[in-house]
This record gives structure tokens, sequence and C-alpha cells, in this order.
């Protein structure tokens, strides 16, 4: 399981608790820019056991679709190859954004998991509030569909960096900030609870402000349902993720970034190394 798929499982879910409401969806980005690189390693932990199972990359890149400047998002990742004979995973999700409404175009997804071999294939039509699904699941037959969209529907690898965009400077703790997700074909309400803000110390990167939210996950094959996966993001323009610790049905896996290049923004959140 890596870092992508972790993101891709957080269903998250609307409910009767205290909103913080922006009345607009995110337009612009200051974020993050191209040439923006994130590498992230995935550790798996049980009791005494921790086991550096996985590794998974987060690029961004100029581009163009359908005569639109956009921002190409991929994120790689996969078990390493040690690992392969217990768990093999190779996966691969592609976003094209545009750079100037800040709305998802296309999404891609090619996921190896197992003896999982799915590929999901989203087009938006903002103007019609659609979207256009292709899900191949293995030997199944290709699943076609027509969904409807609200105007601030987005995808799983968007959501990432749609993410580092909201502003939280009027959350108070508790609040929870509202994301409309596609996701596996189907629309979800969702949202992030916002806990506040906390220092964390990276042993390869050092410290930093770090503003700290829990996403609520749908019980699945291996997470647990609840608010008890935690992120914590950098408190700066550059909100990059930093680590994200959640429980599973056997143990916990933890997420950190060990090496980046390309930020957008001066690192104003790091207080030391």
């Amino acid at each position: 399981m890596n870092f992508i798929r972790i993101f891709y499982c957080c269903v998250l879910l609307s409910g009767s608790y205290g909103v913080f409401s922006q009345t607009n969806c995110v337009q612009h980005n200051k974020a993050f820019g191209y040439g923006e690189e994130l590498n992230y390693q995935v550790v798996y932990n049980w009791g005494l056991v921790w086991i550096e199972s996985a590794h998974t990359t987060f690029r961004t890149e100029r581009s163009q679709f359908k005569g639109k400047r956009t921002y190409l998002l991929s994120g790689k990742g996969g078990t390493y190859p040690k690992y392969d004979w217990f768990f093999k995973v190779r996966d691969v999700f592609v976003a094209q954004l545009d750079s100037v409404s800040f709305r998802p175009l296309k999404f891609q997804a090619d996921i190896h998991e197992g003896n999982k071999n799915d590929k999901h294939t989203y087009l938006f039509n903002d103007a019609n509030h659609r979207a256009f699904t292709i899900i191949n699941r293995g030997d199944k037959p290709v699943a076609i569909d027509t969904v409807k969209t609200s105007p601030c529907t987005i995808d799983v690898l968007t959501a990432i960096y749609y993410a580092r965009n909201i502003d939280y400077s009027k959350c108070k703790p508790n609040d929870t900030v509202n994301v409309m997700l596609l996701l596996d074909g189907k629309i979800y309400s969702t949202y992030i609870r916002y806990l506040g803000k906390e220092k964390y110390t990276s042993k390869e990167l050092g410290t930093y402000n770090c503003i700290k939210f829990s996403p609520r996950l749908v019980e699945g094959s291996i997470f647990k349902k609840g608010e008890e996966m935690i992120v914590w993001v950098t408190d700066d323009d550059n909100k990059v993720p930093l680590y994200i610790e959640t429980p599973i049905i056997v143990g916990t896996i933890k997420v950190r970034l060990v090496s980046y290049k390309g930020l957008r923004n001066p690192e104003s959140s790091k207080i030391a190394r």
C-alpha cells in the first residue's frame, strides 16, 4: 500500500459537524509550481515490527490538454522489489489540471496491487456538469458511465493539490472543510477536519510548524472507520504534506516526506534543520 492508494482509499464522509464552508471552489494555485517533486517513504508498523515497504513520488510538469495550458500531475509508487513476493504494488496516477481555472480535465489511474489490475479514466465536462468514466477491472467487462458532478467536483489526485490551496486561516479546531470527490466512478461529499497547528520533526528534513488535520475514513478491506488518520502539512504557502499516520486492520501505516525539490514558495514554516 503506497501513499497514493492511502489517499485513494480515504473516502471522506459528510456529517453533522460544525463546518467551515468556503463559498467558492479553489480557483487559484499558489502552493505549487512546475517542476515540483515530492518523494515519500511508506513504513508498515506492527508492534516491534517496522518495515520500510514502499515509496511514492509526486511530480508537477507543464503540459497542454485540448488546447488548454495544464499542470500535469503524476503520482507513481510501489513496493520495494524485495517485498514484491509478499504483496506487489505498482500504481500510476496522472491528472491534467487547468492552470487557469484550477479545474480537473482528465484523470487516469493504472493500479496493480497483488491480483488487482484496474484502470480508471475520467473526463470532466464542467460546462455540462458531467464526468465520463471508463473503468476496467481486470478481466471484467469495461464499465462506461456518465455521472453528474457539482461545480467543485475533483478527482483523487487533484484533491491532494487542491487541499494544499485551501485557506485554513479562518478555521477553528474541529471545523471541517467540504470537498466533492469523484472516486471509483462515484461522487462522494467529503470533508477533512481541521485539528489546529503543531510542530513536527522529520529526521531527514528538520522541524516545521505544521497544520494538522484528519480525514474521516470509510471502513474497508484494510482501513478502520473513523477519523484516526492524521496528516501534517507545512504551515506556509507550500502546504507540503510532511507526514501521515493511520491505523489499519492490523498495524499502522506511516508515510513521511524524505526529499523534495522545486518548491514554489520559501519554506517559512521550517524552524531548524
